[in-house]
């Protein structure tokens, strides 16, 4: 359990919690067959490649900060 989690536990009880689980979970199957074939590989490899762009700009300011030392 997360803290997020945890920080609700007290206030919603468990049945709820799970109910509403189940919910996001159909719910996120459902928008998956409203999107084309293919799309969610697109948006794992754009969002790898963003990733790999922040490292590369981050790698990039490390080293400048480390060659004025």
């Amino acid at each position: 359990m997360t803290e997020y989690e945890k920080k609700w536990e007290k206030h919603i009880p468990e049945e709820t919690r799970e109910h509403y689980k189940k919910a996001r979970a159909e719910m996120r199957e459902a928008v998956k067959g409203f999107l084309p074939a293919g799309f969610l590989e697109h948006r794992q490899a754009a969002r790898r490649e963003m990733l790999l762009a922040v490292r590369g700009m981050l790698d990039h300011i490390i080293k400048k900060m480390d060659e004025k030392v």
